[in-house]
This record gives structure tokens, sequence and C-alpha cells, in this order.
């Protein structure tokens, strides 16, 4: 069994305070046996467009970057950065980073849906698409402990990438986000219940919490749902950790005894 830590927090628009913060969750979930650790979406950065772009670097090159990549190795773990804007020839991307216990970048996700929606809430008009460009590519990643599906936020809406990760042999689906607090409790749990149902996986999914910098409110209730839809652990609306194991087997045996993605007669190779 592997340990995954979850980082439930409240981020801001200054780097240097939620660095802290993450690294002192990091040091504890490290010192309690953690594997690999999960930050929320916007971890490092939750403010407004102008706050995103000034704090964007390029991939792999950056203070802040450096910063994350010697955090995963003084602390020997795998650290998954829910996301962080990356400067791109034509834009920002709002990226997943994957970093190991070496501090070596393995894996990047650049987020594919933006929330462009309006949310009954004091923030009222989300607009992903003014502050970042979308991605285009599917990320799986083989580590020593887990085959993971990346994906952020908004992404839970749709199921297809979803199961495109489980085809490609995902075992365990990571949803780091900012979900709003009416969204989420409406939608949170249900809507992580049923992707871990379909793919028959485990999903681990680590969420922003509280009030932010300009009334935003985001729902907490981080929580990790097992392949056969169970609640296996779960936060509340408090910043805090979560320290959670993670039975492998259980996917295997779960897929085998009800071996749905072979009996699905919607793949693209069979013609209804």
């Amino acid at each position: 069994m592997d340990r995954v830590g979850l980082i439930q927090m409240t981020s801001g628009a200054n780097p240097e305070a939620n660095l802290v913060y993450i690294e002192q969750q990091v040091a504890a979930l490290s010192e309690q046996g953690a594997t690999w650790v999960i930050t929320p979406e916007n971890a490092i950065v939750l403010g407004s467009r102008s706050d995103y772009h000034h704090y964007a670097e390029p991939l792999e090159n950056g203070e802040i970057q450096a910063q994350l990549s010697e955090m995963a190795k003084r602390y020997q773990v795998w650290l998954i950065v829910g996301s962080f804007p990356i400067q791109r020839a034509s834009g920002v991307t709002t990226t997943l980073l994957v970093y190991n216990n070496d501090g070596a970048l393995m894996a990047h996700y650049d987020k594919l849906h933006m929330f462009d929606v309006d949310v009954a809430d004091s923030h009222q008009r989300y607009r992903e698409s003014e502050t970042f460009m979308p991605g285009g590519e599917i990320v799986s990643i083989e580590t020593p402990f887990a085959h993971l599906g990346l994906t952020i936020c908004y992404d839970v809406r749709f199921p297809q990438l979803y199961g495109e990760l489980a085809k490609r042999g995902a075992n365990v689906i990571v949803v780091p986000a900012a979900f709003t607090a009416v969204t989420g409790q409406a939608h949170w749990q249900p809507l992580l219940t049923a992707r871990a149902i379909e793919t028959q996986s485990w999903v681990v999914a680590v969420n922003q919490t509280g009030i932010h910098q300009g009334g935003r409110q985001t729902w907490g209730h981080s929580m990790v749902i097992s392949p056969w839809g169970d609640v296996f652990a779960s936060l509340g609306d408090a910043p805090s950790n979560l320290l959670v194991e993670l039975d492998l087997q259980a996917v295997t045996e779960i897929r085998a005894t009800m071996p749905v993605m072979t009996h699905n007669r919607f793949d693209s190779r069979i013609k209804i």
C-alpha cells in the first residue's frame, strides 16, 4: 500500500505565504510516512488574472518551481502541485506539476476544460478562459506507487476524460480543485463518486477551502473515493491535511470481477 498526503488550504495571491504553508504540511506528512503529497488547484497563486500572469514562469525555469523541486527532494516525497501558472509562447496555462523525490519534474498536465460559468455566489462570474489558455493533451504517468491519471477541478464534469485515463491504465486519478462553495455543496461528492465508480479507480480529490482574496469562497471537503465508490476518507471545511493508504489490489479485483471497460460497446472500435 502507498500513502498519499492531501493538503487542504486557503491559498491567496502571495506565493511566499502559500509556499510556507505547503512546506509545513509536506514536512508533517513526510514524517508520517507519505510516499506522495498533493496540493489543491491554484495552491501557489489564487488571485486575479494579473496575479497569475505576474507570477507565471516558463516550464522548468523559475524561482518558484525551483523551490517546489527542492521541497520534494528535501522531504523525499513525490510532490504533485495541483496547478501553477506556466508561461507559454502565446499565453499562460494552469498546469499540474509532478516532481519525484529527487526533485525532477516527471510530468505536467495543462488543464483541458476552462471554468467559464456563472455561479450564484459573491464572485458570480468565473471566466478562466480570460486568464488561461486550455491544454491539448490527456496525461497519465506511471510512478513507483501507482499509475496516475492527471485532471484538474472542472475536468471532473467530463467523464470521457476519465474513461480515457482508465483505458490508458490509470488506477488512481487525482482531482486537485478550487471548487466553489455553491457548486461544491451540490456536486463535489456526487461527481467524484461517479468518476470513481465509472473508472473503477481510486479518486484522490484535494480542494481549496474558505474565503479567498476578492470574496471567492471554496468548498473544502477534500476526499478519497474508493474504486467501489465509497468515501474512504475525508476532511471538513478547515485548512488541514489527510494521510491515506491506498490499496491498489482493490482496483485489480474490482476490474476483474466487473470488467466494464471490456463490456463498453461505445468504444470507437466497435460499430453499433
